[in-house]
């Protein structure tokens, strides 16, 4: 059990703030400092924890930021003195879960709106063309560092070599071919299903 006060509650909420306007390429690429903040410097978190939230969001329908969600649920679990610990525990998953969640929305669904009517009126501007091109970087780079810190979790690069393979084959597909992501998703795990990756 953690014992987080008001300001701690403050705190979480506004370290979400700050990501949700870090979040260009979607809240996914803010992992890494997630995974800084609430494992490694506040210890609300375990690793398993923080890497179960990722895995069962991003295999459930829905957006991609649920993710988010499950943090700021495990959070106020964990709070509350885990899932065993009745409904003061769940009461507080669900004050994380609203935490966490406004706090990732909330700037950057404003910002969002806000500068899309106006890149939208000035789309032809050079500088609205420059600012495009020069955030598909950023994005690029922020998705893979969330990639690597969910794989270096694992920590077996030797045992691991296959999924580094079809990561690395994936890739190329997808740059020097025009083959739909959605199959190279449904090769890979079929992969996995037979127990090859």
């Amino acid at each position: 059990m953690i014992d987080l006060s008001a300001a701690d509650w403050l705190a979480l909420f506004g370290h979400f703030l700050s990501l949700s306007l870090l979040a260009v390429g979607g809240a996914i690429t803010t992992a890494p400092d997630m995974h800084r903040y609430l494992v490694d410097q506040r210890h609300w978190l375990s690793d398993d924890q923080f890497t179960s939230s990722i895995a069962i969001a991003q295999a459930a329908p829905g957006p991609n930021v649920l993710f988010v969600g499950l943090m700021g649920w495990n959070v106020g679990l964990n709070a509350g003195g885990g899932s065993g610990a009745g409904w003061h525990a769940y009461a507080l998953g669900l004050l994380g879960l609203v935490v966490a969640m406004v706090g990732i929305l909330l700037p950057s669904g404003v910002l969002t709106y806000t500068a899309t009517r106006w890149a939208h009126q000035h789309r032809e501007l050079r500088a609205v063309r420059a600012f495009k091109a020069g955030m598909a970087p950023i994005v690029v780079a922020l998705l893979i560092a969330t990639g690597w810190l969910l794989t270096a979790a694992q920590n077996q690069p030797a045992r691991d070599w296959p999924l580094w393979a079809l990561t690395a084959v994936s890739a190329l597909i997808v740059w020097r071919t025009k083959v739909h992501l959605l199959w190279l998703i449904g090769a890979g795990a079929v992969l996995g299903m037979l127990g090859l990756v």
